[in-house]
């Protein structure tokens, strides 16, 4: 068997031999007979449009089981899934088609031819199964490139890790562009587990479908706190397994999911789209003791933290981690270059900044990315949140830096509060001055309902700086 029919493979016979469906929020629902059907149906649609060899194809996203049937579809022909949200904006999806040269489109039950000339071959793409474009929060997207064996291998891990089974019931407001909602669909369905896909994230909408019995949500912590704030406490009788990933779980929102879900084991999962995703895992078991880390390695992994000039990192000190992994990416598409420069002695250099505690676990400061040097001193946005956050009035807080002519960079931030406080920035900033160095403390602190987050859910620190100059952010007094 061939590694593309290895995972394909898989994914038919876990459809073939599990009662369980893949359902919707309109109430759709298909077995995997149905699935694996409307499958070979769009295989042979594509064979009959001459597909060939690792060939990129456009898959449509909605966040509906056809999503999961496109994908397999192009599998069995064996071609290339390149995920794009259906609601992506027309340059986006003209950005998308250019760098991959897809010619086809799988949209609906059936096939759309986008051009007539072939697509190139590309030695990359041999044993492809998917190409997911990061949301770079510059320039134009990166195509990550990932392979079958890679994919269903950490998959394998994951059924491991984290034991899905028949009798579960997984709800998934995550978009199917972004690798974390592919991994845990894919989990799901080798898993035999019942799936249930959310085509727009609402907390009301996954507090209905947590009283209804789910089993097991995926979401990532920003969901988890609109989740926690509007529906308070959830009914939900049926929750074991809670998989948050994505961006970082503060320890006081993870003591609050822990305390309003209680019977639920939370993994909070840490990595990235070129790693093949969950590096690092804080299990259930490891949660109280390892609040605010990211926990340990997941199986096969290895990682180190460097210091600017590529040494090891001191015990504790900060660093950027690095890992190395045998099912990350394959490498960015038709872009050698910048994966060479991805890479240092094999070890993928993701940006975090990271330290490894004293209890032998590794805890996320920030993006290098993000750091603000304001009048020549450099800061972590992480750690002027986390500091934010501590204010018992403060439910979650989100920090950039600024242009500033004097400074270099300033500090901005935009809170949310316990609803009811009249907390003022002025207050806040107080209060600042005994928690940290006068210097980190926000030259401008914004109130707003909720956090800015971005298409696939996640916090949009890029968005800070832009949101404070708008009415809309209303300062409370004391700000700018």
């Amino acid at each position: 068997m061939s590694m593309t029919a290895g995972l394909a493979g898989h994914l038919q016979m876990a459809l073939a031999r599990a009662p369980n469906s893949v359902g919707g929020d309109a109430g759709e629902a298909l077995d995997g007979a149905e699935l694996l059907s409307m499958a070979q149906a769009m295989a042979q649609a594509l064979a009959g449009h001459a597909i060939g060899p690792s060939e990129p194809v456009l898959c449509r996203i909605a966040n509906e089981p056809l999503d999961l049937v496109r994908m397999l579809a192009v599998w069995r022909a064996g071609g290339v899934a390149v995920p794009v949200s259906a609601t992506a904006a027309s340059g986006t999806v003209a950005s998308i088609r250019g760098a991959t040269g897809a010619r086809l489109h799988l949209a609906g039950r059936g096939v759309e031819a986008l051009a007539q000339a072939p697509v190139p071959a590309r030695e990359l793409l041999g044993d492809a199964a998917l190409i997911v474009f990061t949301s770079g929060s510059t320039g134009l997207p990166k195509g990550v490139v990932l392979g079958h064996r890679q994919l269903l291998g950490k998959l394998q891990v994951l059924a491991r890790l984290i034991g899905l089974g028949p009798a579960d019931t997984v709800v998934v407001p995550l978009r199917l562009t972004f690798i974390f909602g592919i991994w845990v669909s894919l989990l799901a369905i080798l898993s035999g587990t019942r799936l249930v896909l959310m085509r727009k994230f609402t907390a009301d909408g996954l507090a209905a479908r947590l009283a209804d019995g789910a089993t097991a949500m995926a979401i990532v912590p920003s969901m988890l706190r609109a989740l926690l704030r509007e529906a308070h406490i959830p009914v939900a009788p049926r929750l074991t397994t809670l998989l948050s990933g994505g961006e970082v779980l503060t320890g006081r929102l993870g003591l609050q999911a822990r305390t309003a879900l209680p019977r639920a084991g939370i993994y909070d999962l840490y990595g990235l789209t070129e790693t093949g995703a969950c590096d690092f895992c804080l299990s259930p078991a490891e949660f109280d003791a390892g609040l605010g880390s990211i926990g340990r390695p997941t199986e096969q992994v290895d990682y180190r933290i460097i210091d600017a000039n590529g040494a090891p990192a001191m015990p504790g000190a900060a660093g950027e981690l690095c890992i190395k992994t045998p099912f990350g990416m394959l490498g960015y598409l038709d872009d050698p270059g910048l994966t060479a420069a991805a890479y240092g002695d094999g070890f993928l250099r993701t940006g975090d900044q990271a330290r490894l505690r004293c209890d032998g676990r590794v805890e996320i400061i920030g993006r290098l990315k993000d750091i603000i040097v304001r009048g020549g001193n450099k800061i972590a946005p992480a750690e002027i949140e986390a500091m934010l956050s501590r204010h018992p009035q403060v439910t979650a807080a989100l920090c950039a830096g600024r242009a500033d002519a004097r400074l270099g960079e300033s500090i901005i931030a935009i809170v949310t509060l316990l609803p009811g406080s009249r907390l003022t920035a002025a207050e806040l900033r107080d209060w600042c001055a005994g928690q940290i160095e006068k210097f980190k403390i926000p030259d401008a602190i914004y109130v707003r309902d909720a956090l800015p987050t971005g298409s696939n859910g996640k916090l949009d620190r890029a968005a800070v700086a832009a949101l404070a100059a708008q009415q809309s952010a209303r300062p409370t007094a004391g700000s700018e």
